[in-house]
């Protein structure tokens, strides 16, 4: 099997199977509605944070493959992590779909299964829309800097 079917077929499984999908009840410290601006494509992210860390995190969207397969490997990429961490794997994810950089495989693990949508320019934002909403989100939390 070629790479790149497996990376279709991971984005397929999550798109029919999203991971942390729903809502977060009472312990969602932040829940921010966000929208794809050009699309339609949108979500509700749900984040609880304790600690400086991501405690727990799921959505509820509708959207392409594209957008909801990357909202749901968010989350599972994100869960449980520092917010730093969290906030470096942003950066990495948003430059390996906008500029084709080549990121910490390790890190990213199966959202490196995006990295082709660089050459869709046009779906970018379904791809960043999950991440852009975390990036808002965390900057919430974090409140205005000094």
């Amino acid at each position: 099997m070629k790479l790149d079917d497996l990376y279709r077929q991971l984005v397929i499984d999550h798109y029919k199977r999203p991971r942390n999908q729903g809502k977060l009840s009472n312990e969602a410290s932040i829940s921010l509605p966000y929208k794809n601006p050009t699309c339609g494509d949108a979500m509700v992210l749900y984040i609880n944070v304790e600690e400086e860390r991501i405690r727990n995190i799921k959505f509820e969207g509708e959207g392409c493959s594209i957008s909801m397969a990357s909202c749901s490997m968010m989350t599972t990429a994100v869960k449980g992590r520092a917010l730093g961490e969290a906030s470096r794997l942003i950066e990495q994810f948003t430059a390996m779909v906008k500029d084709g950089a080549h990121p910490d495989e390790e890190a990213l693990e199966e959202c490196l299964s995006l990295a082709g949508v660089h050459s869709l320019k046009a779906r970018h934002n379904c791809a960043l829309m999950g991440w852009n909403a975390l990036r808002k989100a965390l900057s919430m939390e974090r409140g205005p800097q000094s």
